[in-house]
């Protein structure tokens, strides 16, 4: 075993590059150490149903927290599903599976049901691992443990340089992981992304422990794990880059035919959107209107298009040109909840008064709990409490309220006396 290979148990908690104050561990100043290879090698990719079962069994009979990743094609493929994922597991080693050769990975799922999986970045990940068949009972998020107990710099080489003290490369994350086969650089990076996971993991809840906020930490990861799938989007086009731009409803019915035809020329295709046509074509078409295929070929995004690809983008506009009035989209999708915080001062001047107490009031306990205000309560919670605050403010009807709109127990008992005191001051 070699220096890069010590486990978090063999070394102190650095406190290097901006870590959480740390009164009673390390505060080693070493240069931190190259992790340069898996400590068992580079191990082959799983490609067949044959491999896959003897990995599904290693893990199964493998101990402690399972180390999980994944690597998609964003920018690259239609998409976010998986093109590699690894894992590890004290006993197992480490594993790299092409889920294109094996997409159904519910067996390997199940084998490690029982087990804590440890993620960075949770939220990223589990939605293409569910579509593979891997959906974990308990999950511990290194990403967010890092946020909750203060550090400033919470991705993945930042933690773990900071924490355990190793360097990883960085020069794979961006890379078309949908490549076959994949180059070895690339999978020596994905081996390493796993290899101090639990290390980390394993560090950081003594940190969280120190700190006291361990419990607030596996109530956050309960939530993420017991989250069911997000609703699709309504009307994703809306988020078309450079938006603010188009006013007009007959302009926003370009923009929705546009992203449309995109979108099902990117499914087909298996490429990225953004490969088959930028977004700042699509409002540059907009907001011209071109009356023909001559026009749209002289806009920015389209000089260089076929002419048969500009048929087909002019036949799109076509389409929103002859809509009739009543099928036009609307200005903005409706809206639910509280107006835009920058209405409120006419709209309701007492509400903008609780607002400013409250978010105030927010910012600082976040300040004190060292921790971003986002994840001690997110701003909609705090929008919406004080838009429709209790009839009577008091502690138990401000956690209710807190409770309703999907705050955890911790994160109730630790805004709710603030809150309560905001919501009387700005009702004075």
């Amino acid at each position: 075993m070699t220096d890069a290979h010590e486990t978090a148990a063999d070394r102190p908690l650095r406190t290097t590059g901006g870590a959480p104050p740390d009164d009673a561990g390390s505060s080693a100043s070493q240069a931190p150490t190259p992790l340069l290879e898996p400590r068992e090698g580079i191990p082959p990719v799983i490609a067949d149903a044959g491999a896959l079962a003897e990995v599904t069994a290693a893990f199964a009979a493998g101990r402690g927290p399972v180390a999980v990743d994944a690597e998609r094609a964003s920018g690259y493929r239609y998409g976010q599903r998986a093109y590699l994922v690894q894992l590890r597991r004290e006993g197992a080693g480490t594993a790299l599976i092409d889920p294109v050769a094996c997409p159904d990975l519910s067996g390997l799922g199940a084998a490690i049901a029982d087990a804590e999986w440890v993620l960075h970045a949770a939220t990223q990940d589990l939605p293409c691992l569910r579509e593979i068949g891997m959906v974990p009972a308990r999950i511990f998020d290194t990403e967010l443990a890092g946020r909750l107990a203060g550090f400033p710099r919470v991705g993945l080489g930042a933690m773990v340089e900071n924490v355990l003290g190793f360097v990883l490369e960085k020069g794979h994350s961006a890379v078309d992981w949908s490549t076959r086969p994949l180059p070895e650089p690339w999978l020596r990076y994905a081996a390493l992304d796993v290899e101090l996971l639990v290390d980390l993991r394993d560090a950081l809840e003594k940190e969280l422990d120190r700190q006291g906020k361990l419990e607030w930490a596996r109530q956050e990861f309960d939530a993420i794990a017991s989250a069911p799938p997000p609703e699709p989007r309504k009307d994703p086009w809306r988020r078309t880059s450079g938006m603010h731009k188009v006013r007009r409803r007959r302009q926003l019915a370009v923009v929705r035919e546009l992203w449309q035809a995109r979108d099902r020329i990117a499914q087909r295709r298996d490429v990225s959107p953004g490969k088959v046509l930028g977004d700042a074509a699509i409002v540059e078409a907009a907001l011209a209107l071109p009356p023909n295929a001559h026009a749209l070929g002289a806009l920015n995004g389209f000089g260089r298009v076929g002419r048969r690809q500009l048929e087909q983008w002019q036949d799109a506009v076509d389409r929103a040109r002859a809509l009739s009035e009543s099928q036009l989209p609307p200005p903005g999708q409706p809206v639910t909840g509280p107006p835009p915080p920058r209405a409120w001062a006419d709209k309701d001047p007492a509400a903008a008064t609780r607002l400013t107490a409250a978010r105030a009031a927010v910012t600082a306990l976040a300040e004190r709990l060292n921790m971003p205000q986002e994840n001690l309560i997110t701003p909609d919670t705090v929008r919406r409490v004080c838009w429709e605050p209790p009839a009577a403010v008091d502690a138990e009807s401000v956690s209710a309220a807190l409770a309703g709109h999907g705050a955890r127990p911790w994160q109730v008992e630790q805004v709710t006396p603030v809150l309560v005191t905001a919501l009387a001051e700005g009702s004075d």
